[in-house]
């Protein structure tokens, strides 16, 4: 009888794409996504180790499936990702009912961990201290059909005093370029359309072979290809952000005006205690040139709050940053130490109290700049691809959801009364529509629909849908060509 997986993920992107690696690996191994309502036969939890309550909240999924493995023979948990790598063996030693702990270096021992721990009916911890094979050569199954995240390194040569994730994902390690134009080609050429290059400091690709420039090489190599419509990235560093990746992205015409660029804070006392090999007018100036070089580029950023010794002088530096740069979106985040990082130390941690007032003040700033740059889009026509699962109440307003070249989330009303009748839209077909509403975090477009182009990544996705196969999992590097193409689809509108 096939034994079934479930595969829970917290954190990042890389964490999502690690994701799709761990399904691959286990579909390849034999194993079949638990069907829903179905108590999987092995849970895996790929952990992030980054905000404060990330062990809380491991270790209270995993006491809650205590009871459930006591009644389940057979059943297995594995924890890996981050949280395993820092906290290894402490993992059995607090929930003994765990099978498998592994890290972010040997996510493919992932199936024989499982074998062994069954056929000696004991705990497998193995953690590894650097990577020995790059994870894309792994077979990976794809949440989308249509949309795919692609690795171009793994890793981190900063030293940012907030940060374990270097201590727990090694340093850089880069793919080289081949590679990665070989693994965009195959995807394209089973349908996808939109890949975002990954990595934990995107745009210093090139340092492990000495090309300062190859991160936008890279960016212009994608737009040769033949296919491939939507070009992104995360995420980038300010202090290696140079401009010949300005010029490329504003030069090569897949690659999508929005950007995502990490701030931190807007004090160059905390940027330096940080550890932030920038300060607040190189920020600024970056911001300058990309807006300069790309108008309607939407830009968006991560911010601390309450870091140790942060002032009120300070934290006001930060949000005049935010009012200077109006961004079209923030992920805010509370400072919180964590154990094995030099901040965790530091002296003058802020209280909590005073950290939650900046913080209230933050988002409000945040958000009224956010509804006020999406305000300005109300009348323009964007052209969306339209996305699965991005609108949590589409059922509810007979809406269909979407994402602008500057990936911004537009929810439309599917009236296509202005264009040539049409068969049904699917997931990653592209429509142009005009924007008659904005709120803080997304767009409506309620008008009838102005044209429809459906796509190859189109019938990617009801291809799948249809019939779903085990050739869905593939090795995210193939070794020898790429799948055979789609047929060509008509265009529309």
């Amino acid at each position: 009888m096939t034994r079934t997986y479930e595969v829970r993920t917290y954190g990042c992107q890389m964490n999502v794409h690690d994701s799709e690696r761990l399904t691959g690996l286990l579909e390849h191994a034999g194993y079949a996504a638990a069907p829903d309502g179905e108590q999987a036969d092995v849970v895996v939890f790929n952990t992030c180790a980054v905000r404060e309550n990330a062990d809380n909240r491991l270790y209270g999924n995993l006491g809650h499936l205590a009871p459930v493995k006591a009644r389940t023979p057979g059943m297995q948990i594995a924890v890996g990702g981050c949280l395993a790598q820092k906290d290894r063996t402490t993992i059995v030693e607090k929930a003994p009912w765990v099978d498998v702990v592994f890290g972010t270096h040997n996510i493919g021992s992932l199936p024989a961990l499982l074998d062994r721990a069954r056929a000696q009916e004991e705990a497998q911890v193995e953690i590894l201290e650097s990577l020995e094979v790059f994870p894309s050569t792994l077979p990976t199954k794809r949440e989308s059909a249509y949309a795919a995240w692609v690795s171009i390194s793994v890793g981190c040569n900063n030293t940012c005093t907030f940060c374990i994730v270097p201590a727990l994902r090694g340093t850089e390690k880069d793919r080289r370029p081949g590679e990665i134009l070989a693994e965009i080609e195959a995807l394209v050429a089973e349908g996808v359309s939109e890949v975002t290059l990954l990595g934990q400091n995107v745009n210093a690709y090139g340092v492990e072979f000495g090309d300062r420039q190859a991160f936008s090489k890279l960016l212009r190599a994608c737009g040769e290809l033949e296919g491939l419509e939507r070009v992104r990235f995360t995420s980038p560093h300010p202090a290696e952000f140079t401009d010949d990746v300005i010029e490329a992205m504003a030069e090569t015409r897949n690659v999508m005006p929005s950007l995502h660029m990490p701030l931190q804070s807007g004090s160059d006392k905390v940027l330096k205690e940080m550890r932030r090999s920038y300060r607040q007018s190189r920020y600024l100036g970056i911001i300058d040139r990309v807006r300069a070089a790309m108008p309607d580029a939407a830009i968006t950023t991560d911010i601390i709050v309450g870091f140790p010794g942060e002032t009120e002088e300070d934290f006001e530096a930060t949000m005049d940053v935010v009012r200077r740069a109006r961004f079209s979106g923030a992920f805010t985040f509370i400072y919180s130490p964590r154990p094995g990082t030099p901040a965790a130390t530091m002296a003058d941690q802020v209280p909590r109290d005073v950290v939650q007032g900046r913080y209230e003040r933050l988002i409000a700033l945040v958000n009224d700049i956010a509804w006020e740059e999406n305000q300005r889009l109300v009348g323009r026509t964007v052209e969306l691809m339209v996305a699965e699962g991005e609108g949590r109440k589409d059922a509810a307003t007979q809406r269909l959801s979407g994402r602008g070249p500057d990936n911004r989330l537009v929810h439309f009303t599917p009236d296509f009364t202005a264009v040539e009748p049409v068969q049904t839209i699917r997931p990653g077909d592209l429509v142009t529509v005009e924007i008659t509403y904005a709120a803080p975090h997304h767009l409506v477009a309620d008008g009838p629909v102005l044209s429809v182009r459906r796509t190859r990544s189109g019938d990617a996705w009801e291809a799948r849908t249809a019939a779903p196969t085990p050739a869905s999992v593939g090795l995210g590097m193939p070794a020898i060509g790429v799948p055979a193409p789609l047929p060509g689809a008509p265009a529309c509108g």
